[in-house]
């Protein structure tokens, strides 16, 4: 599949300000399943940007405006082309497999991936709770899928509960959030099991008729890490396997690695507008 994306950020600042200094993170992967054909940012007032490779693979742009402005505007346009990944409800959990999963090596390894976050961070009762009604987590393959269709069921998406600094055991009481919190959530679970799991931002693809629920702004799920075969992405907020219809941005611990656009200025208060449309151009490679 191929797909073209435009991305839209616009900042209305309540007075004029200055001094202004952001990272952009909107830049697809390039991957074993994902390869990016094009990309441009614009940036209004104009501003040169330069890259950097974060400690977790992501692209980073930087830019500075010095002089006073009433707006910003970063706008994105990305050509992605993407070819399936394995597919999880096909992987057998062997004897190679769980011997690798519970060595000390496989653990120190994926070390960063098995550490709780504050976003991800669930009390042990809430964790218990999750568990309790999932079921047994001696396979891991099996238990972030059935995890998947667990929190898919049990939370409500609504934009309107939570916001952009809700933690996981702040959302989970609700039972309604957005793909962040459905992702926190399932991270902070899979952790606690041991099982390293990791936040992507990117994109999705709902096409016509379909029933996919995210593409309105940046989309977020979960990748967990199978033994032998490598990260593989799951979609709690569709109960879906993160295939061809989802455009990787980043990856990290929680979203507080992979935020779109972060900055500072100096001025008063803001309101930020996001405008996304992602459309197939292309349903070959």
């Amino acid at each position: 599949m191929k797909y073209r994306i435009e991305h839209t950020n616009t900042f209305y600042y309540e007075n004029f300000v200055d001094q202004s200094m952001n990272h952009v993170r909107l830049k697809p992967r390039t991957d074993e399943c994902q390869r990016l054909l094009a990309y441009q940012t614009e940036i209004n007032p104009s501003s040169m940007t330069k890259e950097h490779i974060d400690l977790w693979g992501n692209h980073v742009e930087t830019f500075f405006i010095p002089e006073k402005h009433e707006h910003l505007t970063v706008k994105t346009t990305s050509t992605v082309s993407i070819q399936k990944s394995p597919l999880i409800k096909m992987i057998y959990f062997s004897d190679e497999m769980k011997e690798i999963f519970h060595s000390e090596l496989f653990r120190s390894h994926y070390l960063a991936y098995l550490n709780e976050t504050p976003f991800t961070f669930l009390y042990k009762e809430q964790i218990q709770e999750i568990v309790a009604a999932v079921g047994d987590p001696s396979d891991p393959i099996q238990f972030s899928i059935d995890l998947m269709a667990y929190l898919h069921q049990s939370i409500r998406y609504d934009t309107a509960t939570t916001h952009v600094n809700t933690k996981a055991y702040e959302s989970w009481p609700l039972r309604s959030g957005v793909c962040q919190d459905y992702a926190h959530t399932m991270i902070g679970v899979l952790r606690d099991k041991g099982i390293p799991a990791r936040y992507v931002s990117g994109y999705l693809y709902v096409g016509e008729d379909s029933a996919l629920i995210g593409d309105a702004a940046t989309h977020a799920w979960v990748e967990v890490m199978v033994p032998g075969i490598g990260w593989v992405g799951l979609d709690p907020t569709n109960n879906v396997e993160a295939l061809e219809q989802h455009i990787r941005i980043g990856t990290g611990r929680d979203y507080a690695d992979v935020s779109p656009l972060q900055g500072v200025y100096r001025g008063g208060g803001q309101n930020l507008t996001v405008k996304v449309s992602v459309q197939q151009i292309d349903k070959g490679l």
